[in-house]
């Protein structure tokens, strides 16, 4: 199975990489070099130059992802679980989730300043919400007979939850954060290019202004392998820890 995913990744590379380099030589401008060039500038630059600015943009991303799980999963819980919860910070959730959070980029940017605190904050603000509705719904979906055998045997809390509320909801958490790990890199990029010398965003904008369009795809392609890696990581920890769905 995993053989015949690689390939189908190889696949699916090769066809854009062909897509690419047709585009190329139809343009035959600089503005759409062709995958070859880009391929020898990113060998060239990419131990001088990118990986300081992908390891600066991964690592924004799994400080906002862990700080959105830590808050969202267990807000999730209990809201799911406890009815009462929920009816209280419902109207919160739904009132603060709508909001396009790149509209709040000014705010955080005013309290946090421009550095670090304000990127990782925007990450947290676009997937924890998610976090929250998804976990939520996934423990709302128990049918409550399921709880009976465990009350009857005196279960505490953290039992409960080990035995059924965490592997009930995992399946929506790891979608939800699948989802918005999606947006989130894409908000990244348009924060990066405010009070930072490093990042992708700032590597990607930095190529174009000086008209490198070479670096500029070679940066385009990196954030796009940063994106294959990620979304390859959590389908590869859904099939390890939600290994029920593939039988």
């Amino acid at each position: 199975m995993r053989k015949y995913t690689v390939l189908w990744y190889a696949a699916a590379i090769v066809v854009l990489f062909a897509a690419w380099w047709i585009t190329a030589m139809i343009v035959g401008r600089p503005i759409i070099p062709s995958p070859v060039l880009v391929g020898g500038n990113l060998a060239d630059v990419f131990v001088k130059y990118i990986a300081i600015h992908g390891a600066y943009s991964l690592w924004r991303i799994a400080t906002g992802l862990f700080l959105a799980v830590s808050v969202g999963l267990p807000l999730g819980v209990v809201m799911g679980y406890f009815s009462r919860a929920d009816r209280l910070l419902a109207p919160l959730v739904y009132l603060t989730y709508p909001i396009p959070k790149i509209a709040l980029l000014p705010i955080l940017m005013l309290l946090c300043g421009v550095g670090e605190m304000a990127k990782v904050l925007m990450i947290f603000l676009i997937i924890v919400f998610q976090v929250i509705i998804a976990v939520r719904d996934g423990i709302r979906s128990i049918p409550k007979e399921t709880y009976y055998p465990l009350y009857s045997l005196g279960a505490s809390f953290r039992e409960i939850f080990v035995e059924v509320l965490w592997p009930a909801s995992l399946p929506k958490f790891i979608t939800a954060v699948r989802v918005a790990l999606a947006t989130a890199m894409s908000v990244l990029f348009f924060t990066e290019t405010f009070g930072t010398q490093y990042g992708m965003g700032y590597f990607i904008m930095d190529a174009w202004l000086r008209v490198n369009y070479l670096e500029m795809y070679s940066g385009i392609v990196v954030l796009s392998l940063i994106g294959l890696v990620l979304f390859g990581m959590i389908d590869c920890i859904e099939k390890y820890v939600c290994h029920w769905q593939y039988k």
